[in-house]
């Protein structure tokens, strides 16, 4: 009876293990919806004024070549 324990103990060890390796690897995904295109990062430096209006194009331009 105390073995029955011990594969319940083993099998939920598994299953939280698989769990954990499942939300790992969606968190950890290179291309979510989340994440913003070069272009539109500029544009908001831009918007938020951190550049002026010649780097803008000039990096804009170099982004697109």
């Amino acid at each position: 009876m105390g073995w029955m324990w011990l594969w319940w103990i083993g099998g939920l060890g598994v299953l939280l293990l698989f769990v954990w390796a499942v939300a790992r690897a969606a968190a950890t995904s290179g291309s979510g919806p989340g994440e913003d295109s070069p272009e539109t990062i500029l544009k908001r430096r831009y918007a938020r004024g951190e550049i002026d209006r010649e780097e803008y194009a000039h990096r804009l331009s170099d982004l697109r070549k």
